[in-house]
């Protein structure tokens, strides 16, 4: 595995993957996670807290994310849209939330 030097917006995160893909969904995660238990209402439906959850990771990440190997501002940095890997990463909770409910029923 890799060290990846994360920026987007505020956010500066060393991570380890197999490749910068990985390396910036696992940065989304991270981020996300901070996040979401903020907005742990039961009085709030999941459409609204996804809502308000994606407007409070966008002001901390920035449209783009940098991920170097060299370290953070390195000129090897590759480029990915932030929102499209925050898409990614939703469906990939929304797939491992649907896998969870058929183990365990």
């Amino acid at each position: 595995m890799a060290k990846y030097y994360v920026e987007s917006g505020t956010l500066q995160l060393i991570v380890q993957a197999d490749d910068a893909h990985k390396a910036a969904l696992w940065a989304i995660h991270r981020t996300m996670q901070q996040i979401l238990p903020v907005y742990d209402e039961h009085c709030l439906s999941p459409e609204t807290k996804a809502d308000i959850a994606f407007t409070a990771g966008a002001m901390v990440l920035g449209e783009m994310m940098f991920l170097s190997e060299v370290g953070f501002g390195g000129s090897d940095a590759v480029r990915f849209n932030t929102t499209d890997m925050v898409i990614e990463w939703n469906q990939l909770m929304i797939a491992l939330t649907k896998l969870e409910s058929v183990v365990v029923h």
